[in-house]
């Protein structure tokens, strides 16, 4: 069976900035570059009005909410080109025209001296309502917004999301703060598309973003590479570009290859009750390519997790006996944590890998996951060569904080949990991020379809499994959590997201492994 084009796509990495590295360079740039800012603000305007006729060839009447600041003289240079095509236009305007000011008034002034009719703030909401054109354009805040909305920016944000018409974004959904991708009690407009320019925004790629951006696309305004050559990030983005092969990480195979040479996973897991997550991260691992897998789990889940998958080894169920058996002196990565549970046996397995990784000369990789996280958020520990996955709650028992704080900045987040504890971190959600302490990389495959029970374990499962066959590990991880989305995204283009199980993802992954 072939696989969907998105498996046929380049996994690479794009710069992406925060909302103020863009505010404080844009304009450095576009000087170095020999470019007005008000020309810079009407090529913003046109690439708007572009996508606004691509998504919505046949709008005849549009409405546009534009803010005092540039964003908001976006928009006016949006409203003037739609007047100019014979499109219908209401412009609400947010202020008193006298506080507009800068370029946005030079491209309000041209905006009237068209014909463009407006509507001043004290009759916003009652046009919104009533608003049955075909397009609203949103124009009110721009990337420099952050915190909570003011209680008429509230009102007028919750009409636009009340009313059903098609909703277009002008740099990022307001309400939505382009850095950390935070929005203050679920209050931003809910876009069907956002249009952002010169570079990626990291807080429109992450987290809870995915919620209101809607289709994200980037209009770099002719100054993106340049901007990408003067300003460093730290940050990349996945993202997938057509017609080209993915870069493997891992180790090309010798012809006389052989299991012991590829390596064994040590996976530990499955306390009574939960013998699925022990199964699923383990069969993952040997689905890309682990040579063997030995799996050490309760007694009384043995029979569960070995039927059926013969190809699983078993290893001493006792974390005493595994101490002393040659399971533990072979295997090249442990996986800690699916269904561990928080009993004593848990904790026991727990303790022995600790015990390991504080001798000098341990340096074997090491994934923590699930009940794993949890013992280690009690009892930290620092190890620079393991890969922690944790979801927003986990990552908030390793920082002693609430999942909201998390939320607030996920980018803070992912960089302090590597830094406290050492190794990668690779915090899960849509848009989930990956950082060695310094670098962020955002992940940009998957869908909401995986929302369901099992997709954390087979994700730890192919951390463990890729990492086993390759020398770059910060590379393969960024690669595993790519592939366990496009895996994702493969069934979801087969059957649709809802219904999707961990274990379908099998087949598509060992055809991705060997594909790219």
């Amino acid at each position: 069976m072939s696989l969907p084009q998105v498996a046929l796509t380049k996994y690479d990495s794009h710069q992406v900035y925060s909302a103020k590295q863009v505010l404080e360079n844009e304009a450095h740039v576009a000087k170095k570059e020999q470019l007005a800012m008000f020309k810079l603000m009407t090529r913003a305007g046109e690439a708007v009005f572009t996508e606004l006729n691509t998504h919505w060839p046949e709008a005849k009447h549009i409405l546009l909410l534009c803010g005092k600041g540039n964003n908001g003289g976006d928009g006016f240079i949006v409203a003037r080109l739609a007047h100019l095509a014979g499109i219908k236009v209401t412009v609400l305007i947010t202020c008193q025209p006298t506080q507009i000011t800068g370029d946005a008034k030079t491209a309000y002034e041209m905006m009237l001296a068209e014909g463009v009719k407006q509507v001043f703030k004290e009759q916003l909401c009652e046009h919104i309502t009533n608003f049955q054109g075909d397009v609203i354009v949103d124009a009110l805040f721009g990337i420099g917004f952050y915190g909570a909305l003011a209680e008429k920016a509230l009102q007028w944000v919750n009409v636009i999301n009340k009313n059903t018409t098609p909703v277009l974004s002008i740099d990022t959904p307001s309400g939505l703060c382009a850095t950390s991708g935070f929005v203050n009690n679920n209050n931003a407009i809910i876009a069907d598309v956002t249009v952002t320019f010169i570079v990626y925004k990291q807080g429109l790629l992450t987290g809870r973003a995915a919620d209101f951006v809607g289709n994200l696309i980037l209009a770099d305004l002719a100054l993106g590479a340049a901007f990408k050559e003067q300003v460093v990030s730290h940050n990349s983005y996945q993202f997938p570009l057509n017609n080209h092969k993915i870069t493997s990480p891992l180790i090309t195979r010798r012809a006389t290859s052989h299991k012991g040479s590829i390596g064994q996973v040590l996976a530990i897991g499955g306390f009574v009750g939960m013998p699925g997550a022990i199964r699923l991260a383990s069969e993952a691992a040997l689905r890309v390519g682990a040579g063997l897998v030995s799996v050490a789990c309760h007694q009384d889940n043995q029979a569960l997790v070995f039927q059926g998958r013969p190809e699983l080894m078993l290893a001493p169920n006792s974390a005493k006996q595994l101490s002393y058996s040659s399971v533990m002196s072979k295997a090249k990565v442990t996986l800690l944590g699916p269904g561990l549970g928080q009993d004593d046996w848990s904790q026991e397995h727990f303790d022995l890998q600790m015990t390991f990784i504080k001798q000098s000369n341990y340096q074997k990789p090491m994934v923590i996951d699930a009940d794993g996280l949890t013992l280690l958020a009690k009892s930290p520990q620092y190890y620079s060569h393991w890969v922690l996955t944790p979801h927003p709650k986990e990552a908030a028992a390793l920082l002693n904080c609430d999942v909201a704080a998390i939320e607030v900045d996920r980018f803070a987040a992912v960089r302090a949990i590597a830094k406290q504890y050492g190794g990668i971190c690779v915090l899960k959600g849509a848009g989930s991020l990956i950082s060695d302490g310094e670098r962020v990389v955002i992940n940009s495959s998957g869908n909401a379809g995986m929302a369901s029970g099992g997709m954390g374990d087979v994700l730890s499962g192919i951390v463990a499994g890729l990492i086993l066959q390759a020398n770059d590990y910060f590379s393969t991880v960024c690669f595993a959590v790519y592939i366990h989305g496009a895996a994702g995204d493969i069934i979801a283009s087969q059957y649709g997201q809802r219904g999707m199980l961990a274990s379908d993802l099998f087949n598509p992954l060992r055809q991705l492994t060997n594909q790219i």
